[in-house]
């Protein structure tokens, strides 16, 4: 006799139980009977029994398959938090590895953009310099043009009025300056 069989027999017991009350309270209420053969309290005795038995192995089987499915899905849980734990530990540190790289690196790009920097103003102090030397020489250049060209205008000037002078002839009381003056520097010298 299987599991069904007991529940149908425990059923058919629960029936009859159920009858006998309704029949006791149309006889005018609710009483005690306390005869055991018409009670079935013998079958009920046997029937608890039975269910105590086989379903104390049944119940028992599913509880403890109940524990194990429990006490695998914990050391699963137990098992995915380490792993998550050794997960989280090498993302820090792969963050903090990458926080230091990006320190040196903005550090490395801050001293070339000063390198650059100073590169840019040493070659724009050379610039400056080289444009000075060259407006400098070019200065020179104009004023030594401009000085020889005076000159060259100074001596056609000088040389054009004492040719007019001479033209026109010295006067003699210059004429004897001029030879005094001469004589002086020589016989002076």
């Amino acid at each position: 006799m299987g599991i069904t069989g007991t529940f149908l027999l425990l059923a058919a017991e629960a029936q009859a139980v159920q009858s006998e009350l309704a029949e006791g309270a149309a006889e005018g209420g609710f009483g005690l009977n306390l005869d055991i053969l018409e009670t079935n309290i013998i079958n009920l005795a046997i029937l608890i029994g039975i269910l105590f038995y086989f379903g104390r192995k049944v119940l028992s089987n599913i509880l403890s398959d109940r524990k194990s499915n429990i006490e695998t899905a914990i050391q699963d849980a137990e098992k995915r938090l380490r792993e998550a734990q050794v997960a989280l530990s090498q993302a820090q540190e792969q963050l903090t590895q990458a926080q230091t790289e990006a320190q040196r690196i903005r550090k490395a790009a801050e001293e070339s953009a000063q390198a650059t920097k100073e590169a840019l103003l040493a070659k724009a102090v050379q610039d400056v310099e080289r444009l000075q030397q060259s407006a400098a020489a070019d200065l020179n250049t104009e004023r030594e043009r401009a000085l020889t060209e005076l000159r060259q205008r100074v001596a056609a000037l000088a040389l054009a009025k004492v040719e007019s002078q001479l033209r026109s002839g010295i006067a003699d009381n210059v004429q004897q300056a001029i030879i005094d003056r001469s004589i002086a520097q020589v016989g002076g010298r």
